[in-house]
């Protein structure tokens, strides 16, 4: 007794689909489809028959089709960025809420006469200088600390010009210029730090606020747990019972 064949299918070979090109290289392949269309429509005008022109209809309407394909490829190019920035930044920095942080910046909020920064020192100074600049640029403030030595440094600022005048709440921005015992020029870093508060979208970046500052979240450079409260002193002692 013979035993039958096993049946056989003819089933399609398996295919990998193809990834759609992103949005960049879609901009590419469009700018060399252009150029290559203009190439060809140069040539076509330079050997054109004088008694039969080309019709200029045809190739500005594609000229616009193209125009209008290129607006779509960066339209998409943007809302890819955006989407990008809420799904990743957001996520990202809503976790730092409540977080202690260190941020590189230069800029912070005045409120209330109160703002603050830390600059770090690579190497000792010989000469140092910070000052306090308005949004315009202007030096509203400025002073030589005494303390030159390398790391860090807090500086606090109470919102006063140099004449001793209050100035209004608004962003400023810190200047540490400093120079070592040759003279060289040292890069002093300055930073924002404190406990985020909040976390916000604007114009595509995502920001925390510091200290009532608002930096973006990829500048943050050290995050750490907010020292616990001290517990409350508990009264072990017993009442006594009369005897």
């Amino acid at each position: 007794m013979t035993t039958p064949a096993a049946a056989t299918t003819n089933a399609p070979a398996a295919t990998t689909p193809v990834a759609p090109k992103s949005g960049a290289a879609a901009l590419d392949q469009l700018a060399n489809n252009f150029q290559t269309f203009l190439s060809l429509l140069t040539t076509q005008l330079k050997n054109q028959d004088p008694l039969s022109p080309l019709d200029s209809n045809q190739f500005t309407q594609q000229l616009v089709q193209m125009s209008g394909v290129e607006a779509q490829l960066n339209g998409n190019a943007l809302l890819q960025k955006v989407a990008d920035n809420t799904t990743n930044g957001i996520s990202t920095a809503v976790s730092l809420i409540g977080k202690n942080v260190r941020a590189a910046s230069a800029t912070g909020d005045l409120k209330g006469g109160k703002l603050q920064w830390t600059y770090n020192l690579p190497s000792d100074a010989a000469d140092l200088k910070v000052e306090v600049l308005d949004s315009s640029g202007k030096v509203v403030h400025a002073e030589a600390p005494a303390n030159h030595k390398a790391g860090d440094h807090d500086f606090s600022w109470n919102g006063k010009d140099m004449a001793g005048v209050s100035l209004p709440d608004g962003t400023y921005v810190i200047r540490v210029t400093a120079k070592d015992g040759g003279g060289k020029d040292l890069t002093p870093t300055t930073y924002v730090q404190g406990l985020v508060s909040g976390v916000e979208q604007s114009n595509g970046s995502t920001l925390i606020t510091v200290n009532g500052s608002k930096v973006a979240w990829n500048t943050v450079v050290s995050i750490t747990e907010p020292a616990a409260p001290p517990a409350a002193a508990s009264n072990s002692s017993t009442p006594q019972t009369g005897t």
